[in-house]
């Protein structure tokens, strides 16, 4: 039961927002009683911690799974980034910036913990790159790939760019190619070249 209550209640707060959604509503999904939901969660903000960590979790999976999976180290960061996507698009209440202003705490933990899985994955995936000669042997590692994080949190800083004018896929798109190509070999930039050439190219019917 606890894992179908964090199920349903990460559906509801990521859609509709975690200050508007009640435990009640909660309740009233899954045709239980709220009593049932305070056997497993003491009140609404230990219930709201599970649920953004489940997110993470289940994101950490799958990046996981991409890095394993993957040709080489540019169209490993492609993919992540396109599984990233999957998420931001279902943003509908920017459930992040809620959780930033009310409940500070949760997200502060977050923050640490979403850095922590993301560099290591970066770091990884750029160290490969190098030991596949398409990123340059010379740049610090770990630096670059702190960089990276930084620089996808930033572009989600609406005062600096504003939603009517960027949307989050012209933004992750366009600093990904930035990041890219700011570090790759020659041998590393014909294979971005020809990435972004395949993913611009209409499928075959």
């Amino acid at each position: 039961m606890r894992e179908k209550i964090i199920h349903r209640a990460t559906e509801l707060f990521l859609t509709l927002g975690f200050k508007s959604v009640t435990m009640d509503d909660i309740a009233n999904e899954l045709g239980i009683s709220k009593k049932t939901i305070y056997v497993h969660f003491e009140n609404k903000t230990r219930l709201i911690e599970a649920a953004t960590f489940s997110v993470l979790d289940n994101v950490c999976s799958g990046i996981d799974h991409i890095s394993e999976s993957a040709v080489n180290s540019i169209e490993e960061l492609y993919e992540i980034k396109m599984y990233v996507m999957t998420y931001l698009r279902n943003e509908k209440t920017s459930p992040q910036h809620q959780l930033k202003k009310y409940y500070p705490q949760i997200y502060q933990r977050l923050q640490v913990k979403q850095f922590e899985k993301m560099q290591a994955s970066v770091q990884d995936s750029i160290q490969r790159g190098v030991n596949e000669g398409l990123f340059r042997s010379t740049i610090d590692v770990d630096f670059i790939s702190r960089m990276y994080f930084n620089g996808m949190s930033g572009i989600r800083d609406e005062h600096i760019f504003p939603q009517d004018q960027f949307t989050i896929e012209y933004l992750m798109e366009s600093y990904l190619e930035y990041h890219l190509r700011a570090i790759t070999t020659e041998s590393g930039l014909s294979v971005l070249k020809q990435f972004i050439n395949n993913q611009l190219e209409p499928n075959d019917i």
